[in-house]
Parts: structure tokens; sequence; C-alpha cells
């Protein structure tokens, strides 16, 4: 049964661990993430961010352990959990062969809108995300920066109460990195945003709270205000023992 919406968590994950053979990605992660926060999963390379993500979203089964989206159970309510997320892998598989208002249109169905809706909520995401002078572009001419707009316009294209962003800045230029960043800080201020980077500075610029990974397993899960110094906390967190 779903709890009330007033006091329900966006996210409660319950022990979540994933096995690949005899390597452990993820290792008994448990949190809870409330509505309205921006939480960023830190970490070196091959931390185990991407995974944990991956189990939220439904693109891979936990090996054990569980959590809900919305107060859906990702196991048992699988559809219903990912009605109320976006996804936007590191790697967004878009087509270079469609222009970028059909691949929004697109997109849409998928999410199960229809008539005017899609057209209204396509609106929106190419408005929000700057991609009106693009619209009518081949997402194959696209610079990298674009192509990682689009990414982010089709993870809120279901107008999703969460946003799942695995390394959402990753091979972008200054000011294209900067635009971005600026764009996820917008996007936060209505919902619920979790994102993936081995980057502090993006921890310290877009996130209210950071959760430490490494080797699967969570290290630290605190505040950002209630960390002093978040490259010593990180060096800590990840030192090699």
């Amino acid at each position: 049964m779903v709890e009330s919406s007033e006091r329900m968590s966006m996210v409660v994950a319950e022990h979540l661990h994933k096995t690949f053979g005899r390597f452990t990605a993820v290792k008994d992660a448990s949190f809870t993430i409330e509505k309205g926060e921006i939480v960023g999963f830190l970490g070196p390379n091959g931390a185990g961010k991407t995974t944990t993500m991956k189990m939220l979203t439904g693109y891979l089964p936990p090996t054990a352990g569980t959590a809900s989206i919305a107060g859906w159970d990702i196991l048992d309510n699988p559809v219903e959990s990912r009605r109320h997320l976006g996804y936007m892998p590191e790697n967004v598989p878009l087509y270079d062969d469609m222009r970028v208002t059909d691949y929004l249109i697109y997109r849409a169905r998928l999410k199960g809108l229809r008539g005017s809706d899609i057209r209204q909520r396509v609106g929106y995401v190419l408005d929000t995300c700057g991609l009106d002078p693009k619209r009518k572009n081949l997402i194959s001419t696209l610079s990298k920066g674009y192509r990682q707009r689009v990414g982010l316009a089709q993870a809120m294209i279901g107008d999703p109460e969460l946003l799942i962003l695995d390394e959402p800045t990753t091979g972008l230029d200054p000011n294209q990195l900067e635009d971005i960043r600026a764009l996820i800080r917008e996007m936060g201020k209505d919902r619920t945003v979790i994102l993936s980077t081995h980057i502090l500075q993006e921890v310290k610029q877009m996130c209210s709270r950071v959760v430490i990974i490494d080797h699967g397993e969570i290290k630290v899960d605190k505040p950002i205000s209630e960390i002093e110094n978040l490259e010593e906390t990180f060096k800590e967190a990840t030192r090699n023992e």
C-alpha cells in the first residue's frame, strides 16, 4: 500500500546489494531521499554510483534488498515506480537521424502522453532546456552540450517528480558545463534530483546533500552544510585501507 503523499519520502533504499559473478558492485546500501532534495552521489569511477542508479530506475534488478520511488516498490510495482522518475544515463542513447522535436515527441509517446499534452510538454522542455533554436536540427549535428540538453529534456518529458542524472556534465567544455549546472539547479527548484559525479565542485555548486560511495559502500551521507571540508572528507572516505 502506498503512503499518504504528504508523509512519503521520494526514495527509500533498503540494503541494496548487487553482484556480478564474484564481483560486488554495491554492498548493503540504505538511504532515504526526501522530496525537494538535490543529492549528489560522489565517488571515484567504478565506485558503484551508476549501478545504484540503475537499480533505482529498474534497469538492473538488485541481487538483494529493495527500494521504493514515491512509495512504489521497484520490484513489486516496477511500472508505477518508473512513472514518477526521469532518467538520464551517462551515455544517452539518442537517435542521430531524428530531429530534436521529433525525438522528444517520440519520447513523450513512450511516456504515455497523447494529443495536446505532447505539444505542451515538448514545447515546455524545449524552452526550459534551451533547445528551441535547435528544435528542427538533426541530433547528429548537435554539439556535446546540446546533446546533453536533449538528454535532460527527454528525462523531463514525462514531468517526473524525481530526476536521476548519471554524470550529466561529462565531456563538456567550461561554458557548456556552467550552462548545464545552472539548468540542473533550476530543475531542482520544483522536483527531487539525484545526480552522480566524481567532481567535488559539482556537488558543492548544485547539491544540498552528498552521499560518498567507494568500493560499493556508502561511506558518508550528510548535508553539504554539515561538512566543513568536502575535499578532506572525500579523501578520508575513499582512502584505500
